[in-house]
């Protein structure tokens, strides 16, 4: 009898220790899936091209699309967080566009106009060559916007980026003046003055 109860107490042992055993992998699988996780790239891009409208979208409260340097993506005026830029128009008595701007919800001077350049081959260099911020004037619109031109932003946080056009086109969207902004940037995330190379 004592034989039975010790192999039953062995075959026990043997399960409980086969029952740990499968939990212990179990939990260190989950660890190092969540490890391997971690060890992804979660930053957002650090530079591309995107193209922004002046078109205001709702009924009250209005919106409009602006970009978001820091999560590299577009974003509406009442998301949380908002977009640093956005297109403007200024408009004329008649209706029509007088100016188009970048504008910007923060209360810092945020731009700075590098220059306006002849051709995109010569604004491309300029942007191109352009690696870190440097002592510059800054003002509270980005304006007047014209092609070829590059400028630098600075975010309330005071992190930088660097933008230039290339291209701004002027529509009509039910019968709406409407600005279209398309524009190449290159975004400091860690708050120094030097851009990282694209």
């Amino acid at each position: 009898m004592a034989f039975y109860l010790k192999l039953a107490d062995s075959s026990l042992n043997s399960f409980i220790f086969a029952v740990r055993m499968r939990q212990t992998l179990i939990i260190i699988l989950l660890l190092l899936s969540t490890l391997a996780g971690c060890d992804k790239d979660d930053t957002s891009s650090v530079s591309g091209t995107v193209t922004l409208e002046s078109t205001l979208y709702g009924s009250g409260p209005y919106y409009a699309y602006g970009f978001l340097f820091s999560g590299a993506e577009k974003v509406t005026t009442l998301s949380d967080p908002g977009p640093d830029i956005t297109v403007f128009v200024w408009k004329n008595l008649d209706g029509t566009i007088k100016e188009i701007s970048f504008e910007t919800s923060n209360y810092y001077n945020s731009f700075s106009l590098i220059g306006e350049y002849g051709n995109e081959a010569a604004a491309m260099q300029v942007f191109n060559d352009l690696t870190t911020v440097g002592s510059v004037q800054w003002t509270q619109q980005a304006i007047p916007l014209k092609n070829n031109q590059v400028w630098l932003y600075r975010s309330d946080d005071v992190k930088y980026a660097k933008l230039r056009l290339v291209s701004l086109v002027e529509k009509s969207i039910q019968e709406q003046p409407v600005a279209e902004c398309t524009f190449e940037w290159v975004y400091q995330p860690d708050g120094t003055t030097t851009f990282p190379p694209k």
